[in-house]
């Protein structure tokens, strides 16, 4: 049995790990929570936990320079001191939610291979990093560090990008049939990779995705046909899309490439519980 504790009790990816494993590894797996708040995480004991999984940082880009003190002190600083702890106690095993935004974004139409050096655009995804660079450091053959950067996740009860382009999705009666490459994951497929990860005592860096790449003007489709409402997809504006998608902000977002190579998310655990339209099913009927 090994016993996991996450650290930061409401994050999304924290909240829905700990569903995964009391409705999928109740047996092998035992899940506790911390809070990283008034500094509740410093006054437990990580004694006896083989595995911390750091879930706690600030989420989601933002661009507001007063807000770079605060990347810096959450995803890299706290994660550091949180590391420091778990190796200092006795913790075998310390996974680190980190991100694909490492790499940048979408305006160079990536596609991310072992050979792609990470280059953060914005300071979200330069914290990240560090906090990999910090974690390196403490890393040993006693104190294993497992970077984890997902794509982006969507799932149910998500936030972010995804949300507004399903209410988008339920609206509108056609959609740009212009084809882009994007790298996602399901949030219960992250959920089942991470628990191999712990199963496993794997450390290193990784890259998890959904099995198949999402196309935007599918995945709108894909929504909107859940809901009744079915979006024509149409080629008019693809030559203006083309044109703009490496210029402009809003349309790069919506149909620029990111995506990681496939070979980079293989691993000798198949952690792909859903494809791409039963996950959009999942999502959106809230199914279990």
């Amino acid at each position: 049995m090994k016993k996991v504790l996450i650290t930061g009790a409401n994050s999304y990816v924290g909240n829905a790990f700990k569903q995964w494993i009391e409705a999928h590894h109740t047996n092998s797996v035992q899940v506790d929570t911390v809070g990283m708040r008034n500094g509740e995480w410093k006054n437990i004991s990580f004694d006896g936990y083989d595995a911390i999984l750091h879930a706690a940082g600030i989420a989601h880009v933002s661009t507001d320079k007063s807000m770079e003190d605060l990347y810096y002190k959450v995803n890299t600083d706290l994660t550091a001191e949180v590391a420091t702890k778990a190796k200092l106690e006795g913790v075998k095993q310390f996974i680190f939610l980190s991100s694909m935004i490492v790499y940048g974004d979408a305006s160079n139409a990536q596609m991310i291979t072992r050979d792609t050096v990470p280059k953060p655009t914005n300071f979200y995804g330069n914290s990240k990093l560090q906090a990999e660079k910090k974690l390196e450091v403490l890393a040993d053959r006693d104190f294993l560090v497992a970077n984890i950067r997902p794509p982006m996740i969507y799932g149910k009860g998500s936030k972010g990008n995804y949300i507004k382009l399903a209410g988008l999705s339920k609206k509108i009666p056609f959609f740009p049939s212009y084809q882009n490459q994007r790298s996602m994951i399901h949030i219960d497929n992250l959920s089942e990779f991470l628990a191999q990860i712990i199963l496993r005592e794997d450390h290193g860096t990784f890259h998890p995705q959904n099995e198949e790449y999402v196309c935007t003007s599918e995945l709108v489709s894909t929504i909107g046909s859940v809901h009744g409402n079915r979006v024509r997809r149409l080629g008019l504006f693809n030559g203006v899309i083309r044109q703009l998608v490496n210029r402009n902000v809003t349309i790069n977002k919506l149909f620029g490439d990111f995506a990681y190579a496939k070979e980079l998310s293989t691993y000798e655990h198949d952690y792909h519980v859903r494809d791409f339209k039963d996950s959009i099913v999942a999502t959106e009927k809230n199914e279990n």
